[in-house]
């Protein structure tokens, strides 16, 4: 029986999804070198959710996998299943909020003239059905 309690997490299937995109330009051992893990298996562990990603090496493997560290943070969080300390983080320093999404709210804030406009039902299904949900 393998012990894999993080295999469905959303920051495994992200990590073996980015680790493909990244195929061309390094592997996944120098991925783990340049996130600092001693055991470079220790990626293949989180990507295969026998291991879930320690909070303290975020900055540095998203520094590996080039991406936003904030969204990185998120995924973290939420395969920890630390709901208090996800709540504790939203507490102390609100909304974490990507690169990402940061370019989607100027965005906005540019399409409506910054007419702080309510988000409505009309809204609200119009933008969901951008992402087709």
């Amino acid at each position: 029986m393998k012990n894999t309690p993080y295999e469905n997490s959303k920051l495994a299937k992200f990590l073996d999804r980015r680790i493909l995109e990244l195929a061309g330009k390094k592997s996944q051992r120098e991925i783990a070198i340049q996130a600092g893990f001693p055991n470079p298996n220790y990626v293949s562990m989180i990507k295969a959710g026998s291991s879930k990603l320690p909070l303290d090496r975020v900055p540095a493997m998203a520094k590996a996998l080039e991406v936003d560290p904030k969204y990185l943070f998120i995924l973290a969080l939420d395969q920890a299943g630390f709901e208090t300390t996800e709540a504790a983080v939203s507490d102390i320093f609100g909304i974490v909020v990507t690169d990402n999404e940061v370019d989607w709210l100027n965005e906005i804030r540019d399409a409506s003239g910054h007419s702080d406009p309510r988000l409505t039902n009309r809204l609200r299904t119009s933008l969901r059905a951008v992402f087709g949900a």
